[in-house]
């Protein structure tokens, strides 16, 4: 961040102003727009499936309340593709309208552009809602039921109670989930890069590599950081320290609205929508893809660019498990406000886009490197040529800014569920603040650190943004491959890498999913 920052202060007025007067405004009114346009899609597929999934009742409601997490999955730029060889005008969908409708050419006919803002929009929306759906789904099952009937005793209909009563109560974890939302649709590359739509990241990326300068990327990565910052103060502002309490007794857990007829359908399409556009219908046509190619689809580069992922992935999230552990354990021996600052300020990366994240780490290695080199060609008459930047070294580093948040936020989470009592005897039985850990906390946390670990790894399997700026020479990943094939219109070479990321983000999307519909059974039990 000091690095991105301090980029403002360079004599870099040519290029800066350059970019001012060409295409900043560009990039600052796509990127305004997409950020409009995907907190709406968010805000009305979570909002929505979130409430009927929780407070009403209709056919399949146990089934849609854990699939509606699936199309997390799936990135957004991997839709993208699938979607634009699906839709565009030589896919089977408007071929099949020319031929039901006897249309000959594109001028006898509107159809809506794929590879645009809007479109963008939609692939956003159909991947990123299960961040408000999850966070409005436990919102609206924490709400007290008597509440909503004091409402309807008052005058309030089912709409106006929701409205009035419901929506306000869950508005700040709505709002937690939208920023997620938004923080991931900025650190975007692959979908909007694919659509045409410029924005910071295209931008960084360009002027990085397109022009070479490297002071113009970090200088539009500090406008970009900047956007952030602002959203997550934003967040905070949005819930000016409100805190909601809600009362609720245990036989109030199963409840809500009887849907019947015309509305229980009405809900069930609501609910099958978002899934099926958004993990069902483009993992399908994955899969046919793949199938029908495969002679192409697992060839030798394709299991060398698996074995590169796996790698990195595992590293990554080895590593990261490793420093997330120390941090939380560390936090809970010595929890003053020097060791809070600095993991909390640790943690905070997964709110940095990756392509910011790569402009800061790639200008001080490539420094370092510089100097080392410099300083042994003067010392000893040999130069070791890079070391840090431009290797994997360096892609490591900014997997694990960009994601040591997920791996610290889980072990944590798991870590704070042990008594401290647990600590205390184990201390007085003679054991050192290690063996407590080893002996007494790993073996509860062993599920904890399991999760953790497949968060980071799944992770870093789909990153993009980061991948692209900071890989090896010669050294591409899944994810990298997809986004060459696709940009060079070979979606059939494109599905095998994708489906494959798809697959293995499928992992702890089911897990979560398991969770989400072992906590409404724990909570029927209970009632």
């Amino acid at each position: 961040m000091l690095v991105v920052f301090s980029s403002v202060l360079t004599n870099q007025g040519e290029i800066w102003g350059h970019l001012v007067t060409t295409v900043l405004p560009r990039y600052l009114g796509n990127s305004l727009g997409l950020a409009l346009g995907v907190s709406g899609g968010v805000l009305l597929l979570g909002v929505s499936t979130g409430w009927l999934v929780t407070l009403c009742r209709f056919p399949g409601r146990w089934l849609f309340e854990w699939a509606l997490l699936l199309p997390l999955a799936a990135p957004a730029y991997i839709l993208a593709y699938v979607y634009t060889d699906f839709l565009e005008y030589y896919g089977p969908v408007q071929m099949t309208l020319r031929q039901w409708f006897g249309w000959e050419t594109m001028h006898d006919y509107w159809f809506p552009p794929v590879r645009s803002l809007g479109g963008a929009i939609v692939m956003f929306s159909l991947t990123l809602y299960p961040y408000v759906y999850l966070l409005a789904r436990v919102a609206f099952l924490e709400q007290s039921r008597r509440t909503l009937e004091a409402s309807r005793n008052l005058g309030c209909g089912p709409w106006r109670s929701f409205w009035v009563v419901a929506l306000p109560l869950a508005r700040p974890s709505i709002m937690a989930g939208l920023a997620l939302a938004l923080m991931e649709t900025l650190n975007d590359y692959g979908t909007v890069k694919f659509f045409g739509v410029d924005t910071f990241t295209t931008g960084i990326y360009r002027t990085w590599f397109g022009i070479g300068e490297r002071q113009g990327a970090a200088q539009l990565s500090a406008v970009l950081l900047v956007f952030i910052l602002l959203l997550i103060s934003g967040e905070q502002w949005f819930r000016r320290q409100a805190r909601y309490y809600q009362s609720k007794t245990l036989a109030e857990a199963e409840g809500g609205y009887g849907l019947g007829g015309m509305r229980a359908i009405a809900a069930i399409v609501t609910c099958s929508l978002p899934v099926a556009l958004g993990l069902l219908l483009p993992g399908g046509l994955l899969l046919q893809m793949t199938l029908a190619n495969l002679d192409k689809s697992f060839d030798a580069t394709y299991w060398h660019l698996t074995s590169n992922s796996l790698i990195l992935a595992t590293v990554t999230a080895g590593v990261g498990v490793l420093l997330a552990l120390v941090m939380a354990y560390g936090l809970r021996l010595s929890p003053n406000w020097v060791v809070t600052s600095g993991v909390r300020l640790a943690a905070m990366g997964y709110a940095i886009p990756g392509a910011v994240i790569a402009v800061g780490l790639l200008v001080p290695l490539g420094w370092i490197d510089r100097t080392l080199n410099t300083t042994l060609q003067a010392q000893f008459g040999f130069s070791p040529g890079l070391l840090l930047s431009g290797t994997a070294i360096a892609l490591v580093l900014g997997y694990l800014v960009r994601f040591l948040a997920v791996a610290f936020n889980t072990v944590e989470s798991s870590l704070t569920r042990i008594s401290p009592s647990l600590d205390d005897a184990s201390r007085s039985l003679g054991q050192t603040p290690l063996g407590t850990l080893w002996r007494v906390h790993f073996p509860l946390l062993r599920g904890g650190l399991l999760t953790a670990v497949m968060l980071v790894f799944v992770d870093v399997m789909k990153e993009l943004p980061a991948t692209l700026v900071m890989r090896p020479l010669n050294f591409d990943t899944l994810a990298v491959q997809t986004f060459r094939y696709a940009a060079d219109e070979l979606p059939d070479r494109a599905a095998a890498p994708a489906l494959t990321i798809v697959l293995v983000g499928l992992l702890p999307v089911i897990l979560l999913s398991w969770q989400v519909a072992k906590s409404r059974r724990s909570r029927s039990g209970s009632a």
